[in-house]
């Protein structure tokens, strides 16, 4: 393989994501907020994404989820920017925003610091809305083991890469 900015197993996906979508006529885009561009970064690796890949939204402050995607205040303010509502109203505004058949958004707790309770360093929650499709957008919370330590932020940024990268397979 040739040498390449990220590790091997998101490169190695990433190709699988333009690859597949190329071949089913599939274009995406992408709302990152913990993950901070490393998604479209890993796409953008891939010889060829250009046909794949529509756009991709850094959205990393609540106000940046609100301007650049139209997420509305009291969806922040009532379940945070760590919530399935987020991330539905972060990939819904993607898809308005963008020529792209499906739209994924990742928001997540990387740590080390920012963990609740109820949402502890670990947490992400990804969305995927697909064009003209029916019914609500899908969206799944996950809890990331391996925050700890000096190594805990990039091992649930790497994990939450790699999950929202599959979520873009067609």
């Amino acid at each position: 393989m040739p040498l390449t900015l990220l590790p091997d197993d998101i490169t190695a996906l990433a190709a699988r994501v333009v690859a597949e979508n190329a071949a089913a006529g599939r274009t995406v885009a992408i709302a990152e907020s913990c993950t901070g561009g490393l998604v479209a970064g890993a796409l953008t690796e891939i010889a060829g994404s250009s046909a794949v890949l529509d756009r991709g939204f850094v959205t990393y402050s609540n106000e940046a989820k609100m301007e650049m995607l139209g997420v509305a205040s009291d969806i922040i303010e009532t379940f945070g920017a760590v919530s399935v509502a987020c991330v539905w109203a972060m990939a819904k505004g993607v898809l308005e925003r963008s020529n792209a058949d499906v739209a994924v958004a990742v928001s997540g707790v990387a740590g080390p610091g920012g963990g609740t309770l109820h949402k502890p360093v670990g947490t992400v929650v990804f969305a995927r809305v697909i064009r003209d499709a029916d019914g609500e957008p899908d969206g799944e919370l996950k809890f990331f083991e391996g925050g700890e330590g000096p190594d805990g932020r990039a091992t649930i940024r790497h994990q939450a890469t790699l999950c929202t990268l599959e979520l873009l397979l067609p």
